[in-house]
């Protein structure tokens, strides 16, 4: 085998959700280095990857069996659909009729409801160099119209790149957001607050306290990302601390390399650069982050234990009309794709 290819793939009986068979996969690289995928929720388990001392770690928070899964209410590593973040009101209309979704955060819908994507058992597929998972959502499920099947394909390689692609057909139209909902830390334990970040872009949508666009574009501000500190971008707000949890669309890339965000540890050396199709990505800082069940660490995670840099479409667009739309024909088909690229630097 050439080295681009040489995955090593096992698959392990991980235990049953609602008398589904659920199955962990490792891919390995010829370095050693593997990430570990479940087909529940066809969620992201384990990203182990070395330091600039070649120590290898875990730099996605997780858990270690399935049942740190069906306890979590934060999403860790999920695959989250029908639709990623909030539509307001838990409500849209497409063509004359609207459609009322399940309310599973305060009056609006999150990533696709209570029962959404994340909790659901996928099936699954072997490739060469990773997995496929495909999961078929009936007509109505969460409150959404058509019949739509998702497909999530996980790959990786020597490089360390961990490519995520979504394909996903519908029978009726309908409205689609999909993204992964890793936590990332590359110190591997602690927090992320000394971490650096840049994200190529120079506008955030405006948004409520609840995290619902106003449907207003602006600039950045304080808010931009450039080479920054996380932890300056904390701030006390009565009696806890609030870090972001703001959407950026992204700048025209300036050549087809450019990454849409890069993320950094000083102290371990690793970095993360991301690569996507989509418009924007939502950067969350973990504020509310907190398990009962210890994670790969073996003590349960706090807040701003991980960052998430999620990919994904425009929150909220069924609800805007000039914002990109989101709907998905009876005859198209969803294309989209992210890369988190892992390295070291001296």
């Amino acid at each position: 085998m050439n080295e681009a290819t040489d995955i090593a793939i096992t698959k392990t009986p991980w235990g049953t959700h609602h008398g589904e068979a659920v199955f962990l996969f490792r891919l390995t690289n010829g370095h050693g280095a593997y990430v570990e995928v479940t087909s529940y929720g066809a969620t992201l388990v384990s990203v182990v990857v070395p330091d600039r001392a070649g120590k290898k770690e875990h730099v996605v928070l997780g858990f270690p069996s399935l049942e740190g899964y069906l306890q979590d209410r934060c999403y860790l590593g999920s695959t989250v659909g029908r639709y990623a973040n909030r539509i307001a009101q838990a409500r849209f209309t497409l063509d004359g009729k609207e459609y009322t979704l399940d309310a599973n955060d305060g009056v609006n819908t999150n990533h696709g409801g209570g029962a959404g994507f994340h909790a659901r058992v996928f099936s699954y597929e072997q490739r060469n160099d990773g997995v496929v998972f495909s999961y078929s959502s009936p007509a109505g499920d969460g409150g959404y119209p058509g019949a739509l099947t998702l497909r999530v394909e996980y790959r990786w390689n020597a490089e360390q790149a961990l490519t995520i692609t979504y394909t996903a057909v519908t029978d009726q139209k309908t409205v689609a957001n999909f993204t992964n909902h890793a936590y990332f830390n590359l110190a591997a334990v602690g927090t992320m607050l000394d971490h650096t970040l840049s994200v190529r872009s120079s506008h955030i949508l405006a948004a409520t306290p609840a995290y619902i666009p106003t449907g207003e574009i602006v600039e950045a501000g304080t808010k931009r990302l450039q080479q920054s500190t996380v932890r300056h971008k904390v701030i006390p707000k009565g009696d806890r601390l609030e870090g972001l949890n703001e959407y950026y669309i992204l700048d025209k890339a300036t050549k087809e390399k450019d990454p849409a965000a890069v993320l950094y540890d000083q102290a371990s050396g690793r970095q993360m650069e991301v690569f996507t199709s989509y418009p924007g990505l939502m950067v969350y800082t973990a504020d509310y982050l907190v398990s009962e069940v210890p994670g790969h660490t073996a003590i349960p995670y706090k807040p701003f234990g991980g960052i998430c840099l999620e990919c994904q479409y425009f929150p909220d667009a069924p609800n805007h009309a000039h914002f990109p739309d989101t709907t998905l024909a009876a005859e198209e088909e969803y294309r989209e794709w992210i890369v988190f690229k892992f390295s070291t630097q001296e």
